[in-house]
């Protein structure tokens, strides 16, 4: 097998392996892959490039223009994956293992893409939240926005995702507008750096977006800033040895840790043997075990069922385990491939020893393993244990020592509440699941176990096949948990992307506040045209361009029509006596819809134009009753534009309609595509 020698890429140029140099080995045969050495970097000037270079050049695109690079970089990697499945079969990983972390990656990439585009303005500035007056008069506003720190981004990834590991974080990074400096695990990190070269080779990231380190990071977390930020994942011990940095905690560095927990499954007490949910949990926590070789942070540590049902889980399970072919990833035929090196195969086991002091070993062996197509003693493999622990009230390792490998304890409960006490012992974790048919149950876990785990996951007969698993975090959704789990929320959307951006609270006049936000707010000067505003093509559009409409009266025949005509005969609309006994009604009153309705027959230019469709209202809020005889009149006004494409664009309006009186009777804003 040639030995790779992994490069670092510093300030855009690739930097071979220099130093003190380790050898990687093959976790399935134990023979040299690559040799790995950051000794002769300058830390510094990678991180004065990252700041220099990369930051300006991210800062300068739109979040609409950076969501649109993640797509390009996800679709040309996605093209590519042949080359990085077969370097992670030395990982120990099988083809199955490798697509969670190969492919989820790359749709990571494309999920921060989408959300970007439809999330996200098409601006450098985020709005987070409303508009706070803060006068009586209006003339002093409040608004939160979110800006791109000015730093660079550490990333330390773990050895059990090389790729997925990399690419979930850099897609909130780079997003946000945030050069990164990417630090994979040394076991695996021939998987890691030849994704990285893709990444380089597209040419699609600006200079400086991103750089890579193969071996240690030297002084580099000696050099941040206020404005940088750590992202680690790994170890509750390494973590908290980088966070006790001097530079880290005098200078307040953001640190986002993703670490180890001792994840949970429970069996609701409604799901006997014979059930769907008990058939569901036993697969699931069968392929918890033995997914990536038990290598994940989300696995399925602790698995907590009924006393009664306990020795049916034990049986059950172990039946699958004992039909589960342990052997060479490249085999078809092999459902488990090996741990990721010698040392991890033998922390696990004395990890598992610890355990067996307080549990009984149901399945498995510590010292001995059946392994297809590949040498057992040369390669990491090891064999699935599952415990189970007679008392696991009085245990303590069970509820503290993580084997990270496929070892699993089986615990009995007494009731739910017994359940989820047992479940808040793991002092915190990245997951909890719960496999119920039944609401009450699943009501009673959040209140009781919330507080205690990143990600609840709730899976029945209804869940089916369409739900993902205990252990896969989604870029939707946080992934990340308390105490142990490290506190930290990765991913999460748009929240991931909030961790590398500065919230600021923005206190000024309404003219100042619509010309920092690019967008009219109450207050601000309008611009009154003779044109009609939906006669102007995107492009020509100001905003603040506002038109105020005639007004038309409001009869009780166009009441009673509305009524008729649309089936809406609600007694506020047709009935005198009953609409006075409403505490909110005068008397009979027009429909919330004929307001609008009316609205629109106000402003609306009939005419073919640069208005190609509207496409819905938002913050629709009624604020005083119609009656028969007001007068209707609306005020149209530009507030915000987006660009879509080269052919048209999005158009925000705010719309007030107001009474004879100057009263306002309805507000919402009013979204149209315009024509470039």
């Amino acid at each position: 097998m040639t030995i790779l020698p992994l490069h670092s890429y510093a300030a855009g140029e690739w930097i071979a392996p220099q130093g003190k140099l380790s050898m990687l080995r093959s976790a399935v045969t134990g023979e040299a892959v690559a040799r790995i050495g950051s000794g002769g970097l300058d830390f510094a000037a990678m991180a004065d490039h990252a700041r220099r270079t990369g930051g300006p050049a991210l800062r300068a695109l739109t979040f609409h223009q950076r969501a649109a690079m993640l797509k390009a970089l996800a679709q040309y990697l996605n093209e590519r994956r042949d080359p990085l499945y077969e370097l992670s079969y030395e990982t120990g990983a099988t083809k199955a293992d490798s697509m969670i972390d190969i492919d989820g990656g790359i749709g990571t990439l494309f999920a921060y893409a989408s959300k970007g585009r439809r999330e996200l303005p098409d601006d450098t500035i985020f709005v987070d939240g409303g508009l706070e007056q803060l006068s009586r008069g209006g003339n002093f506003l409040g608004q939160h926005v979110a800006t791109s720190l000015q730093g660079v981004a550490i990333h330390i990834n773990a050895f059990n995702f090389p790729v997925w590991g990399m690419l979930e974080k850099l897609a909130p990074t780079l997003l946000a507008g945030v050069p990164a400096i990417v630090k994979p695990a040394s076991a695996t990190a021939w998987l890691a750096e030849a994704a990285f070269r893709m990444i380089v080779e597209s040419g699609i990231l600006p200079d400086g977006a991103v750089q890579f380190i193969a071996g240690p990071t030297g002084d580099l977390l000696d050099r941040l800033t206020c404005q940088d930020v750590v992202s680690f994942t790994g170890s509750a011990s390494t973590a908290a040895m980088l966070r006790a940095n001097p530079g880290i905690l005098r200078n307040s560095v953001r640190f986002v840790a993703e670490q180890d927990s001792l994840n949970a499954s429970i069996l609701g007490p409604d799901a006997a043997p014979g059930s769907p949910e008990f058939d569901a949990f036993v697969k699931e926590a069968h392929r918890e075990m033995t997914a990536k070789a038990g290598q994940k942070c989300t696995a399925i540590r602790r698995i907590l069922v009924a006393g009664t049902h306990r020795d049916a889980v034990i049986e059950a399970l172990s039946e699958r385990l004992a039909k589960t072919v342990i052997g060479n990833p490249r085999d078809e035929a092999t459902r488990m491939g090996a741990l990721a090196s010698l040392a991890q195969r033998d922390d696990v086991r004395e990890k598992a020893v610890r355990i067996g002091r307080e549990a009984r070993l149901v399945y498995g062996d510590l010292d001995k393993v059946t392994v297809s197509g590949a040498d057992a003693a040369a390669g990491a493999f090891f064999s699935p244990l599952l415990f189970s622990c007679d008392d696991p009230d009085g245990a303590s390792d069970v509820h503290d020592v993580e084997a990270f490998g496929p070892v699993s304890t089986v615990m009995g409960y007494r009731d739910l509440a017994h359940a989820l006490a047992l479940a808040n012992r793991g002092g915190g974790s990245l997951v909890a699941s719960v496999f119920t048919h039944d609401p009450a149950v699943a009501r009673q876990v959040v209140e009781n176990a919330g507080a205690f785990h990143g990600r609840l996951y709730f899976a029945n007969r209804d869940t089916g096949k369409e739900a993902t698993g205990h252990g896969s975090p989604l870029p939707h959704m946080v992934h990340g948990g308390p105490g142990r789990a490290g506190g930290g929320e990765e991913m999460g959307g748009i929240r991931g992307v909030m961790h590398y951006m500065q919230r600021t609270a923005i206190q000024a006049s309404p003219d100042l506040l619509a010309g920092i936000l690019e967008s009219w707010v109450p207050g601000a000067k309008i611009v009154e045209k003779q044109a009609h505003p939906f006669r102007m093509r995107f492009g020509e559009l100001e905003i603040g361009h506002t038109l105020w409409t005639t007004s038309r009266t409001v009869t009780l025949d166009d009441i009673e029509h509305f009524a008729n005509f649309t089936g809406d005969t609600f007694y506020a609309h047709m009935d005198e006596e009953a609409a006075k006994a409403n505490p909110f009604f005068p008397g009979r009153v027009a429909h919330g819809y004929l307001i609008l309705s009316f609205a629109a027959g106000l402003f609306v230019d009939p005419a073919p134009g640069p208005v190609l469709a509207n496409y819905g209202l938002d913050n629709l809020r009624f604020m005083k009753p119609v009656s028969p005889g007001d007068s209707l009149k609306v005020r149209l006004t530009a507030k915000q534009k987006t660009r879509r494409n080269d052919d048209y664009g999005e158009v925000r309006w705010d719309v007030g309609v107001y009474n004879q009186d100057g009263e306002q009777v309805a507000s919402y804003e009013l979204l149209t595509m315009n024509a470039m």
